[in-house]
């Protein structure tokens, strides 16, 4: 048996890295997989998504540490109102559409969050607020606006939960440069059946 002496600083040093390798732990839900570092994301995490089959796939893998989009399942062509030239926009097929980090699960743990207004409930309104923004080339959204109205309170709650939305998008890309689109947030306002 060989045992070895270790000086303090060559011990603080070991138990250092003992607690640095302990502090990133693996995190596995339905929705998402990868390392947490002090309730931090970081590496390269997947998201899934589920297919009408209810075959589990991943729909994006985005390294958190570097802040870049590693993959993403393409949906086909999508159209939006891009930002062709400064200040004229055109309906465009783009390459790569605006992403949420984490896909549409993490968009909705925001969109879940809307609170039915006691005035809609009273007059029984229902359907579906669409809410307008532009996502810039940064991943930053601006400039929201009510596309789609309902009344009874429900625009404006639609309004205040998609400005509560984290700016944690990936920008749009035509080509391989990062472009500005304008993004459409569908909010669906539904009583519940007794």
């Amino acid at each position: 048996m060989k045992i070895t002496i270790l000086k303090s600083g060559q011990l603080c040093l070991l138990l250092g890295l003992a607690f640095t390798a302990n502090a990133q732990k693996q995190r596995t839900t339905k929705w998402e997989s990868g390392l947490m570092d002090h309730q931090n994301k970081v590496g390269i995490w997947e998201y899934y998504g589920y297919t009408a089959s209810k075959e589990k796939v991943v729909v994006q893998r985005y390294d958190h540490s570097a802040k870049q989009l590693v993959y993403y399942r393409p949906a086909g062509d999508m159209t939006y109102r891009a930002e062709t030239r400064p200040g004229q926009w055109a309906s465009r097929v783009v390459d790569r559409p605006p992403l949420f980090v984490g896909g549409d699960p993490a968009l909705a743990a925001y969109t879940t969050q809307l609170q039915y207004p006691q005035q809609a409930q009273s007059r029984n309104i229902q359907g579906q607020v669409v809410i307008g923004f532009a996502i810039d080339t940064l991943g930053r959204a601006a400039d929201h606006r009510v596309l789609r109205s309902i009344g009874g309170g429900c625009d404006q709650e639609a309004m205040r939960v998609a400005r509560t939305i984290p700016n944690e998008w990936i920008p749009a890309r035509i080509g391989t440069r990062a472009v500005p689109v304008e993004y459409e947030l569908t909010l669906t306002f539904r009583m519940a059946q007794p």
